[in-house]
């Protein structure tokens, strides 16, 4: 039977199921086989107390060993105190240390410097978010890889900033929906509390993902698997059932955020241009 010709259900979430066990080693080898092609020897990443970084931070060292793992923690002045608490039980739960690098002083001097009012609290937050990755590169030179964290819902939603969460050089989470996440956090035994709580990117006091979106990761995920994995058309979507605001705000969300997932776009002027027929991977041959 064609798989387009089943009408998916909006209730039945089975479609976003997956093997962790087979996920897990699926990824660990990712990790261990493009950083190895690279010739790095360690990875970096921030761990933030939430979910994602934490199953990316388990995975890193399944692969690597704690002892090649750089785990920041960089709070803001307006982090919760339970973001510390719980990015400290991930670090504890999986045998890393963790290294606190506050970032308040140089976000607030250069807003200070900058004069006017206030800044707006998404400026802040993008600042903090792009200073936090300025950071984790700096500590990756000369001989680590950085390892981002955004899931495939964040990603397809453009939900994170560019150039700031978003950036990296390897990350493993990226095709896992952010119920999928959830699912392999349970898997890889993430503090129970990490998984059920409130997802947030701590950007300003009780900010939470759901509540900035508008919609729940569980509706959302579902729809966009229907959407992405089995490009299945929105009509087709609202005649199954799915709410039709959902569907076109998910829509417009992919659509207009589709510079944030690729590479910044080269004007072709040559017979061989970067990210247009320039494309050798990074493991060609030599001469």
């Amino acid at each position: 039977m064609n798989e387009r010709a089943i009408r998916p259900d909006p209730r039945d979430p089975s479609p976003l199921r997956i093997d962790e066990a087979l996920v897990r080693k699926m990824l660990v080898g990712f990790l261990r086989d493009e950083t190895a092609k690279a010739g790095m020897r360690r990875v970096v990443l921030g761990v933030s107390g939430g979910v994602d970084s934490a199953v990316v931070a388990a995975l890193a060292v399944e692969a690597f060993g704690a002892g090649s793992v750089l785990a920041l923690f960089t709070p803001y002045r307006t982090s919760s105190r339970d973001s510390r608490t719980d990015a400290r039980a991930v670090a504890e739960r999986f045998g890393f240390a963790l290294e606190d690098v506050p970032i308040t002083a140089q976000v607030d001097a250069y807003f200070a410097e900058a004069g006017g009012d206030v800044a707006d609290r998404v400026r802040v937050g993008n600042k903090a978010a792009r200073e936090r990755k300025s950071i984790e590169y700096d500590r990756s030179w000369p001989d680590g890889l950085v390892l981002g964290t955004s899931n495939k819902t964040e990603l397809l939603l453009g939900y994170g900033t560019q150039f700031g969460d978003m950036a990296c050089a390897l990350n493993p989470v990226g095709d896992l929906y952010k119920t999928q996440l959830r699912e392999l956090a349970g898997h890889l035994d993430v503090p129970r509390r990490i998984i059920e709580k409130p997802p947030t990117a701590d950007l300003w006091v009780d900010q939470t993902d759901e509540g900035e979106l508008g919609f729940t990761y569980a509706d959302a995920d579902l729809a966009l698997y229907h959407m992405v994995d089995r490009r299945l058309r929105p009509d087709e979507l609202v005649a199954a059932g799915f709410d039709a605001d959902l569907v076109q705000r998910l829509r417009e969300r992919m659509r207009r955020n589709h510079y944030k997932r690729v590479m910044p776009l080269i004007a072709k002027v040559s017979l061989r241009t970067i990210g247009h027929d320039f494309l050798y991977p990074r493991d060609w041959e030599e001469d």
